[in-house]
């Protein structure tokens, strides 16, 4: 685990070390960068179709949830912890949503914060599982995981339930300008606001301090406790909010939704040279590791390629993200 000994409080005068590592994620991203471009570079060589605007197109309509839950995962493994339960509370917002919505009549203004709010509201009870009762991460959100499941399957029995407003269904279809649906255009501003964030504000460079070492990072005057909760409570409320986006293209929802998306989750995450240690990555390395499942799962579906054997092929490509991050840390 890297340490920032040098942290210090915002606005103290001196230069914090977590700044420091925040802009070194920019050279961390470099290795993951070429190999987005290699594999596009090999996918048009052995494909036809691959090179073209509209399959880059569909690359980023099948990327929008994976790259919000990323963002939210991003900030978590920043810290130092790790979040299990962001695809079973993305099924839980879309089915509080699709209760309110369908089954309670209340119309989408109102239906779509109440299934943030519950996705939000799992994220601060995880928080405060890891914080006040010093459970750790795995087990809080690996519970959170199974509780929020469950509760998407009690809402309706398991049923999944259909009926949205057709301009919802919309939203994920039409292409605004011949390019980009709503959902691809709500997953760029997450992107946006994240970087901003990380970048330009004290509380993107706490997360640093954080992850590096959380009682340096206490005793420079940050309040671990309430930032590892506010993480915590963001990151499934992204979640949420990719549910709404998923309900959008499904045009349905059902509590089945988003099982094993906290995996695809790390893994971009891992594979954009974040480490799960805390303290080094961020955000623009996460957006290259969303690219780089992407691409891979749509080149591997031109060359038809079995979906088993895309499992085992994206599973390969996580190990060696992560041993080359572990030899890089190793070397002198």
């Amino acid at each position: 685990m890297s340490t920032h000994t040098g942290a210090k409080a915002p606005g103290t005068g001196q230069e914090p070390a977590p700044k420091m590592a925040m802009l070194q994620s920019l050279k961390g991203a470099t290795g993951p960068l070429i190999g987005l471009i290699l594999l596009c570079l090999f996918l048009t060589a052995v494909t036809d179709t691959f090179f073209s605007i509209r399959n880059f197109l569909n690359i980023l309509d099948q990327i929008t949830v994976l790259g919000i839950l990323a963002v939210g995962m991003t900030f978590v493994i920043l810290i130092g912890g790790i979040d299990l339960a962001v695809g079973s509370v993305l099924a839980l917002a879309m089915m509080v949503m699709g209760y309110l919505n369908v089954t309670a009549g209340y119309p989408m203004s109102v239906a779509i914060p109440g299934g943030l709010l519950a996705a939000a509201l799992s994220g601060a009870i995880a928080g405060v599982m890891i914080t006040a009762f010093k459970v750790p991460a795995f087990i809080a959100t690996l519970a959170m995981m199974s509780i929020t499941r469950g509760l998407a399957n009690m809402i309706t029995d398991g049923s999944q339930i259909i009926g949205f407003p057709a301009w919802f269904n919309m939203g994920a279809i039409i292409r605004y300008g011949g390019f980009l649906t709503m959902t691809v255009a709500v997953m760029f501003a997450v992107f946006a606001v994240a970087i901003l964030y990380q970048r330009y504000r004290a509380g993107g460079r706490e997360l640093y301090a954080i992850g590096g070492n959380p009682e340096v990072a206490r005793l420079a005057g940050i309040n671990v406790k309430r930032k590892t909760i506010a993480v915590y409570t963001a990151c499934s409320a992204l979640a949420g909010l990719g549910g709404v986006l998923l309900a959008a293209r499904l045009d349905s929802v059902q509590p089945s939704s988003g099982v094993s998306y906290e995996l695809d989750a790390i893994a971009a995450v891992v594979i954009g040279g974040t480490s799960l240690s805390g303290g080094t990555g961020g955000v623009g390395g996460t957006i290259i590791g969303v690219l780089i499942i992407g691409v891979l799962r749509n080149g591997l579906n031109l060359l038809s390629v079995s979906p088993f054997l895309q499992a085992v092929i994206i599973g390969a490509v996580i190990v060696l993200a992560v041993a080359a991050e572990t030899f890089k840390h190793r070397r002198p």
